[in-house]
């Protein structure tokens, strides 16, 4: 049986960080075990360990601050650590694992993207080495196959729809919560020479939140559970043709870049619209927030956001989330230092480093024991702690063909080269051969 990706009920899942607070200096791992040295300290001979990971700025910083702590435990452990952009990490780490020559160490999403390297055999089992009580079970479970788990979360990203303070007050524009309200956004901003909505989409992941979204707020989360499950819907159900129309009335208003399908978003082009304010919004995690501290820092007090607007006639739930675990700290089985390496993963999911994560990067995070002193990472928790249900990315769900024809007819649609009726036709030819 497949897992469901959506928790019906998730109050739990951050409550427990924010009430059960541990001092914010408390040091420590969120296994709750003191680290140990090194067998061979002293011996001269040092052992390495590679670490992946995708993220800049400041969460790139927290990182190889625990890095740094860790080496302090184990004077006798090198660490290289390589930072590589999402979509070039993507690729750089498929071919490091058919190559056989993995990182110890690297970045993951959990879910299917994770699953597909577990099925292969080439994660390592970590189930018993850590402190499960120390982690939101939610999340957990994103990172657990088969009741093993493969994986530590820290973070968790929530996608919500960022806006330009400035411009919003600039032409009396109030953050819309119905699509009659949004369509009317985008209406003024285009009268007054305002791109809407900045989006680059060439790696087509920034798309796909449209159509999550469209799909949760016209019908629920319960459409791809059963699509998902094979329990009775499909991929052809009437709510993702419904989906797709959205987005193609976005496109044809022109709500969006010129462009927007060839432009990467690792480069940042998208992200400079807003901040040179040719844009207005953008649907994004809060790791855009990362961004915006160490590429425009004094774009942050313009910057706010507000959630996905309902729909005509919408069974969705208007505060239902699109969410992922990240990062997911896993280690390969291939490790030639396995131990050593989960040592590793426990103090990049330490308190000390989720506290720190939380503080500098707007983000909630997966362990318990922290406050959240960031005002975007407060509301972040409060709307998971509110929220009916979160929904996890389809990319990161479904096994790998059918993921990336999911970003593929989802790009489609975004260029008017396919129809609604036709992209969700293909998506369900497709599941009914892949998920059985």
């Amino acid at each position: 049986m497949k897992k469901a990706i959506v928790a019906s009920s998730i109050a739990t899942l951050l409550l427990s960080a924010c009430s059960s607070a541990a001092p914010a200096d408390q040091k420590g791992s969120a296994s709750g075990t003191p680290a140990q040295k090194t067998a061979d300290a002293g011996s001269g001979q040092k052992k390495t360990l590679e670490f992946w990971y995708i993220d800049p700025g400041e969460k790139e910083k927290v990182f190889l601050e625990a890095v740094e702590r860790f080496k302090k435990k184990h004077p006798d452990v090198e660490v290289k650590t390589l930072q590589t952009p999402n979509d070039t990490y993507k690729q750089k780490f498929s071919v490091a694992m058919s190559g056989g020559n993995p990182p110890d160490v690297f970045h993951s999403w959990g879910g299917g993207w994770l699953k597909e390297f577990v099925n292969q055999d080439n994660v390592l089992d970590i189930t018993g080495k850590f402190d499960a009580a120390a982690f939101s079970q939610q999340a957990l479970d994103n990172s657990t196959f088969d009741g093993k788990v493969y994986g530590l979360p820290l973070g968790l990203s929530i996608a919500e729809m960022w806006y330009n303070k400035d411009i919003f007050a600039k032409y009396n524009l109030q953050p819309p919560t119905t699509w009659d309200e949004f369509l009317k956004v985008i209406d003024t901003l285009k009268q007054n020479k305002v791109i809407p909505i900045a989006l680059a989409n060439q790696p087509k992941w920034p798309g796909a939140y449209y159509l999550m979204y469209l799909a949760d707020r016209a019908e629920g989360p319960e459409m791809f559970n059963s699509a998902f499950q094979r329990t009775g819907r499909g991929f052809d159900d009437p709510g993702y043709v419904k989906a797709g129309e959205y987005i193609q009335e976005l496109a044809k208003r022109e709500a969006f870049n010129k462009g927007f399908n060839g432009i990467a978003y690792d480069a940042g082009q998208g992200r400079q619209l807003l901040y040179t304010e040719q844009a207005a919004m953008m649907l994004m995690s809060n790791a855009l927030v990362n961004n915006v501290r160490s590429e425009a820092p004094s774009f942050e007090k313009k910057l706010d956001f507000f959630p996905f607007p309902t729909l005509p006639g919408g069974k969705g739930d208007p505060g239902n989330l699109q969410a992922t675990t990240a990062p997911v700290w896993s280690v390969s089985k291939k490790s030639k230092n396995p131990e050593l390496a989960i040592e590793l993963v426990k103090e990049l999911t330490a308190v000390e480093t989720a506290q720190a994560y939380a503080d500098r990067t707007a983000s909630p995070v997966a362990i318990k024991g922290v406050t959240y002193q960031d005002a975007y990472a407060n509301r972040m928790a409060e709307a998971v702690n509110n929220a009916k249900a979160l929904f996890w990315p389809y990319d990161q769900t479904l096994p790998a063909e059918l993921a990336e024809l999911h970003k593929d007819t989802t790009q489609a649609l975004f260029g008017l080269s396919i129809t609604p009726e036709e992209a969700a036709k293909k998506m369900e030819e497709k599941a009914k051969q892949v998920l059985k």
